[in-house]
C-alpha cells in the first residue's frame, strides 16, 4: 500500500546526513562533554559547534543558545524561570488562547502560584493584534509569551511588531517558534525578541533536544538544578548525539529554506484547489497569506474528522486533526475553538502538513481519496 506522510507538523523523519552526523556520538565519540579528558573535550568541542551553527542560523551569539529536551521544557523554562525571576517586580503576564499547550498549561499552573494571565482572543485568522497585546499592559505585566506559527492553522503573528511594544513598555517578550523556526526566516539580532522556543524534531532533527534562545541579560531561574551545565543555567549531562544532530538539521534547513518554503506552497495551493474544486461545502481555515508555507487545514461539513482521518490512515495517507500533543482528546481543538469556528464544524476538520517527502503526485493521490472517502462518510451520516 502506498505510504504518504502529511503530518510533519506532528514531527519530521530524521534526515539521512542528519542521523549520519550523529552516529559517532554514540559509540566511538561517547564522551560526556563536562569531562575535562579528551573524550569529553571531543563532545563538548562538537556541541559548541553546532550551538555556533544553530546561533547563526538564528542570528543570535552563540552564548545565547541553551540546548534542553525540547520545546516544552523551553516553553516551561521561560515562562516559569521569568516569572520567579520577576515576582517581586510583578505578576502579570500576557498570553493567546491558541498557544500550544505547553504554554497554556505552564500558565495555569503559574495562576495556582498568584500570578495573572490575560489570555488574548485571535481574530477569525488566529491572529493576535499589537494594538491587543498593548492595550492588555499593566504596571505589573513581567512578560508576554505569544506564539510565532500557530501548529494547527499556520498562521503567523506578527511577533516583530509585538516585540516593539513590548520594549517601549519595559516588558520581556517570548516568542513559542517551534512550528516556524526551519520554515520561515528568523533573524534575532533585528527581531525585539527576548527569549524564543524551537525543537529539532520538527525540522528533520532527533527527538528529545531543543533549544532556548535567552538574549543576553534577560532574568531567569533555572528549572533544574544540578551540576553547572549550559553556563550554570540548564543542569543535566548534554545530549551530544541528539545536539550533534540539531546543529546538521539547522545547516542543511539553511541550505533549503526558501526554496523548500516556495514548493510547499506550491504543494499547499494545489491540495487546496483540489479540494475545493471536488468537494462540496469545503472551508480553509487560519491566515490567507500570513502563514507557513506546509500547514492547510480545512473543515469538511457534516464529516467527523476521526472518521475521516481513519479512512485516509486505511489508504496510507497520514494527516491530523489538530496537534499531535492533544490527539485522543475528546474535546474539540482550543485553536478552532478560539477562532470562532462553529461548533459543527471544530468536529469536522483535518490539518494537512507538508514536508520534504512529499510530491506532486502524493498531492493528487490524496485528493481523489479524500473525495471518496468524503462522499462515503457523508452518505452514511445522512443514511444515504
Amino acid at each position: 500500500m502506498r505510504k504518504i506522510y502529511m503530518d510533519h507538523s506532528a514531527t519530521t523523519p530524521v534526515d539521512g546526513a542528519v542521523l549520519q552526523e550523529m552516529l559517532p556520538f554514540f559509540r566511538e565519540k561517547f564522551g560526556n562533554a563536562s569531562s575535562v579528558h579528551q573524550f569529553g573535550q571531543e563532545a563538548k568541542a562538537a556541541v559548541e559547534e553546532a550551538r555556533e551553527t544553530i546561533a547563526g542560523f538564528l542570528g543570535a551569539s552563540a552564548g545565547e543558545i541553551y540546548f534542553v529536551s525540547g520545546g516544552t521544557e523551553a516553553d516551561n523554562w521561560a515562562l516559569q524561570g521569568v516569572a520567579m525571576a520577576l515576582k517581586n517586580k510583578g505578576n502579570h503576564i500576557i498570553t493567546s488562547q491558541i498557544e500550544h499547550h505547553a504554554v497554556l498549561h505552564t500558565c495555569q499552573a503559574l495562576e495556582t502560584m498568584g500570578f495573572k494571565i490575560t489570555y488574548l482572543k485571535p481574530d477569525a485568522t488566529g491572529r493576535i493584534s499589537p494594538e491587543q497585546v498593548e492595550e492588555a499592559i499593566t504596571r505589573k505585566t513581567i512578560l508576554i509569551s505569544i506564539m510565532h506559527a500557530n501548529n494547527e492553522l499556520g498562521t503567523l503573528n506578527p511577533v516583530v511588531a509585538i516585540g516593539e511594544v513590548a520594549r517601549r513598555h519595559g516588558v520581556l517578550f517570548h516568542t513559542d517558534a517551534v512550528q516556524s523556526v526551519g520554515k520561515v526566516r528568523i533573524d534575532l539580532s533585528r527581531w525585539p525578541v527576548d527569549l524564543l522556543s524551537a525543537s529539532a524534531h520538527k525540522l528533520y532533527g532527533p527527538k528529545g533536544v531543543g533549544l532556548l534562545f535567552i538574549r543576553k541579560g534577560t532574568p531567569i531561574r533555572p528549572l533544574f538544578y544540578g551540576g553547572g551545565h549550559e553556563r550554570n543555567l540548564r543542569a543535566g549531562t548534554q545530549n551530544v548525539p541528539g545536539v550533534v544532530g540539531f546543529g546538521k538539521a539547522v545547516q542543511i534547513c539553511d541550505k533549503v529554506l526558501e526554496e523548500e518554503a516556495n514548493r510547499l506552497e506550491q504543494l499547499r495551493e494545489a491540495l487546496w484547489n483540489g479540494i475545493r474544486e471536488n468537494i462540496a461545502d469545503v472551508r480553509q481555515n487560519g491566515h490567507p497569506t500570513e502563514r507557513l508555507p506546509g500547514i492547510l487545514n480545512v473543515s469538511f461539513a457534516e464529516v467527523a474528522a476521526d472518521s475521516l482521518l481513519i479512512s485516509l490512515d486505511m489508504k496510507g495517507i497520514a494527516a491530523s486533526s489538530g496537534s499531535a500533543c492533544s490527539s485522543g482528546a475528546v474535546e474539540p481543538s482550543h485553536v478552532l475553538r478560539a477562532i470562532g469556528l462553529p461548533e459543527e464544524l471544530q468536529q469536522s476538520t483535518l490539518r494537512f502538513s507538508l514536508g520534504r517527502s512529499n510530491t506532486e503526485e502524493d498531492i493528487q493521490y490524496v485528493v481523489d481519496s479524500l473525495v471518496e472517502s468524503v462522499e462515503r462518510l457523508r452518505a452514511m451520516s445522512s443514511g444515504g
